[in-house]
């Protein structure tokens, strides 16, 4: 179905194995991982679609071929809307699809779960997993990834670090000349994250819409993607970033000692990463032995200390774990439940309403 062409080759850390980056589509590619018996009969070939950066999903795939010899890696980088298209497209058409689906877009996920495109598991590790990150053994949560706000230290005094929204919109009407042009979330109507994180602030704050109108009267920028904001506000052109994936401005802070992060202390929206074997996988087998791996102890240590993103499992302790935040923050935090209830966020009429609302406000002086 896609025409492919050789793009790279490079060496990995070991040399036992050679990675392949080939483009699929504009803008997207598929990174071949081969087993350490490249070229065997036996070899089985595990096919993945995700958003995950390539970065953040290399460990964890070479420790999950470590432990499972004899399996390639096909996986293929893709937005979350091209995800779920392609899975619906290929099942739709009666081909193949991934054997595995990951994605941050949990409305979408859902979607494609509630429409039966996915397959019911059986979980070598459903019994530890909480009932809000797992529904019906069939859209199961990875992550625990809270959304902050993040601020340039040097542009803000410890007594003017917004620690609630009702902080953030004080400093705001209190500050709009000197903060003007320097504040910025995600473009709701072409991030999906950002759109979730705001829909979910609507539900959580009554008060959303006060913030919102502060931030437009503060010149607010809008972007579609974290890595843009977080760049700004750790070199000084911006002073604040709201509502921003917790786990890149983790990595980002390690790096740049100019950026602050802040857990919201009124509440904080959490939001998980959500995993799916489709009905039409080429090897379900391995896409469930996957996902074992991923549900799996190891797989969530990996997920934590070397990937760098916040893992689920209640028994992995540290930094980037679910037990460790929820010590820190536990009464705060608002994880975002995989359930049907996702699917309002794609109801189109609703989802307009919401987004004129927001641009409305966002213009009122």
């Amino acid at each position: 179905m896609f025409k492919c062409c050789y793009h790279s080759v490079f060496s990995t850390l070991s040399g036992a194995f050679i990675l392949l980056t080939l483009s699929i589509l504009p803008g997207t590619a598929q990174t071949i991982f081969p087993s350490a018996q490249a070229g065997n009969t036996g070899e089985r070939r595990l096919n993945i679609y995700s958003s995950l950066d390539l970065e953040a999903a290399e460990p964890l795939i070479r420790d999950f071929q470590t432990r499972n010899r004899g399996i390639s890696v096909h996986y293929h980088e893709l937005q979350s809307l091209e995800i779920y298209e392609r899975v619906l497209e290929e099942s739709d058409e009666g081909s193949v699809t991934a054997d595995i689906v990951i994605s941050s877009a949990m409305d979408l996920q859902m979607k494609l779960a509630n429409d039966g495109y996915a397959q019911k598991l059986k979980l070598a590790n459903g019994g530890q997993w909480p009932k809000w990150a797992n529904w019906r053994d069939t859209a199961i949560a990875l992550t625990y990834e809270p959304s902050v706000l993040i601020y340039h230290k040097p542009s803000l005094s410890e007594a003017d670090i917004p620690r609630t929204r009702a902080a953030l919109t004080g400093l705001l009407e209190r500050r709009s000349d000197a903060l003007y042009g320097r504040v910025a979330t995600y473009d709701i109507e072409r991030a999906g994250v950002g759109f979730l994180f705001l829909a979910r602030d609507a539900e959580h704050n009554r008060d959303l819409w006060g913030l919102v109108k502060a931030m437009g009267q503060a010149g607010v920028k809008l972007y579609s993607s974290s890595s843009a904001i977080l760049e700004r506000v750790a070199d000084g052109r911006f002073a604040i970033g709201y509502n921003i994936l917790g786990s890149y401005a983790a990595a980002w802070a390690q790096n740049n000692p100019t950026l602050g992060i802040v857990f919201p202390t009124d509440y904080t929206i959490v939001m998980s990463r959500i995993a799916l074997v489709p009905n039409a996988a080429s090897n379900p087998a391995l896409g469930r032995l996957f996902m074992d791996y991923l549900m799996s102890f190891e797989g969530q240590s990996v997920m934590a200390r070397q990937a760098k993103i916040p893992s689920l499992h209640p028994l992995v302790t540290g930094p980037n774990t679910a037990a460790t935040l929820k010590q820190e923050s536990g009464f705060q935090l608002r994880p975002i439940s995989v359930s049907p209830g996702l699917l309002v966020y794609l109801d189109q009429v609703k989802r307009a309403r919401f987004i004129n609302k927001w641009n409305k406000t966002l213009q009122q002086r």
